[in-house]
């Protein structure tokens, strides 16, 4: 006991400030993407053929990040003269029209369901769903418990089971095994309830899309409320999203 009182002692307070503080996240990572619309369109075509996701929209100039990967190839092609990514982590959207963006990104607090902040606000139980996920996702959110991030100085928690819960949070792709299982949990979570989305493959079906095996996007199966982009979105994407659509300002 006195070992880890003295450990704790010389480690010091290690949680987060954020949101109170601004994280600046490694220059390497690849968050909002800026979109330059004044790009040839020889180099926009360029991009859009190099997208191994298809989220380019030639014509509209637009980023579908539903469909994105962040893989950075686009950015490359064009060496940033049509599109680069930005250290802002800050992309979750309340609609899924706003997935898709030449740069600008709606404000997820304007968008926010409001009767949810009253019901959530001070208190947000959520239930896991890894529906066929290679594991990234989920890892992204389970870091939510560590110290750092500490979620539950906010309220909110994961719970093992469904009829505890306030939200369904999917990751994964949705594959035909598992659409059952996700099915049967959201019916047994209480009303209200709301429906979360993270990560490219429950958006859009990510690299999976078009495949037989899979649902090809939640909204297909479930009203969703919250899609949180990415592959796999930081952990700071999850808070931000999190605390900007269900907790009062």
């Amino acid at each position: 006991m006195l070992n880890t009182l003295k450990n704790r002692f010389e480690q010091g307070y290690r949680t987060s400030g954020y949101p109170k503080e601004k994280i600046e996240l490694w220059k390497r990572y690849r968050g909002r993407p800026r979109i330059h619309r004044e790009a040839s369109a020889e180099i926009v075509a360029q991009c859009a053929a190099a997208c191994p996701q298809e989220a380019i929209d030639s014509d509209a100039r637009k980023l579908d990040m539903g469909r994105c990967i962040f893989c950075g190839t686009c950015e490359r092609v064009s060496q940033g003269r049509f599109v680069t990514f930005t250290q802002d982590f800050e992309i979750a959207v309340a609609e899924k029209k706003h997935l898709s963006t030449d740069g600008s990104l709606a404000d997820l607090a304007s968008h926010s369901r409001q009767h949810f902040k009253r019901l959530f606000g001070r208190s947000l139980q959520l239930r896991q769903v890894s529906a066929a996920g290679c594991n990234a996702c989920e890892a992204d959110l389970n870091v939510l418990a560590t110290p750092f991030f500490d979620l539950a100085r906010f309220g909110i928690n994961f719970v093992a089971s469904p009829r505890h819960a306030d939200a369904i949070v999917v990751t994964g792709p949705i594959s035909r095994n598992m659409k059952t299982a996700l099915l049967r949990t959201y019916e047994a979570i209480p009303e209200p309830k709301a429906v979360i989305a993270v990560g490219s493959c429950t958006l859009t079906g990510g690299p999976f899309r078009d495949s037989p095996e899979i649902t090809g996007g939640l909204d297909k199966l479930l009203p969703v409320d919250l899609f949180i982009p990415g592959c796999p979105p930081h952990p700071l994407t999850n808070l931000h999203a999190l605390l900007t659509f269900f907790k009062a300002s």
